[in-house]
């Protein structure tokens, strides 16, 4: 399934690729940059759910441009064919790709993860993101050249102090990790290259309230997320204009500092202990007027 829809967003709008839009931050970040006029290719593995959050953001943005494709991207024709559907959808103008698709295993020691699970998350994480870099970097090869970057693509890798941090299961920790590293070396080998129009960089977003992170959560975990994670909407606004301003390559985008979480865990302790603005004490969701939840407790965004 694929659609492509050219509303009034300029030649000149920069173009933004976003893998797993459908849901979550990737869908956040995806009305984030229509709001601000650049157009938008997005894919995901479920058709419906693709469907539906494109005409979501068509709604949300009826001047904007939208285009959608379905792709798995631990396969690699899947990710060549969005790649080429999305160069034609933005008209030969990729500015910015964000390796956004993600995947956890349960949250157990490793002998009790099914080895599908393992599988599964790491083909999506790593070989995924693997996979995009190589398309989104034959296609920016083909576009105008340039003796500094401008063109740029973002791997949603740890930052060194997240990946200790974190309780999420080591093959999560693993896989995000891979994503770092995978940013680093990249970086290296096109600088031995001569390719100078491409950056790579990480994106740390920190905790936010998806899936992912909510997946087999324990309730004091859950009362952590009341000072140390956003809604995606909120990561997404405040992730947006860094990632539009990048310059050069190598650098780390991160939502949530070192500094700035311990400051928030000394600041809200209270709601850790007592439940908060996001869960009470016992791990439950708190519940906003005007939005429905999923039995997890995720935002549903559309």
């Amino acid at each position: 399934m694929q659609k492509l829809v050219f509303l009034d967003a300029g030649h000149d709008s920069p173009g933004v690729v976003i893998t797993g839009g459908s849901k979550g931050l990737g869908f956040a970040l995806a009305q984030e940059f229509l709001a601000k006029g650049a157009r938008v290719s997005i894919c995901g593995r479920d058709e419906g759910r693709l469907v539906s959050a494109s005409e979501a953001l068509q709604r949300l943005h009826p001047q904007g441009s939208i285009s959608f494709m379905t792709c798995d991207v631990s396969e690699p024709q899947n990710v060549a064919r969005f790649a080429d559907f999305s160069a034609e959808a933005l008209q030969g103008n990729i500015r910015y790709w964000i390796n956004n698709a993600g995947e956890v295993t349960s949250k157990r020691i490793l002998t009790e993860v099914e080895p599908d699970e393992i599988v599964r998350a790491s083909s999506t994480n790593v070989i995924g993101s693997i996979l995009c870099c190589r398309e989104a970097m034959r296609i920016m090869m083909q576009q105008s050249p340039s003796n500094f970057p401008v063109y740029h693509i973002f791997n949603m890798g740890f930052s060194r102090w997240g990946a200790k941090f974190t309780k999420s299961a080591c093959t999560h920790k693993a896989t995000k990790i891979a994503l770092s590293q995978l940013t680093v070396s990249l970086n290296e080998e096109m600088k031995a290259a001569g390719i100078t129009s491409i950056g790579v960089h990480n994106l740390s977003p920190g905790m936010v309230l998806t899936d992912l992170l909510l997946k087999d959560s324990t309730p004091l975990s859950r009362r952590f997320f009341n000072v140390l994670a956003e809604e995606p909407d909120t990561v997404a606004a405040a992730l947006a204009p860094y990632i539009l301003d990048v310059q050069g390559s190598g650098s780390s985008i991160e939502y949530l500092s070192p500094v700035t979480a311990f400051g928030r865990i000394l600041v809200g302790f209270p709601q850790i202990f007592k439940g908060g603005r996001f869960f009470d004490e016992k791990g439950n969701r708190v519940q906003v007027d005007g939005y429905l939840y999923q039995d997890n407790g995720v935002r549903v965004l559309y």
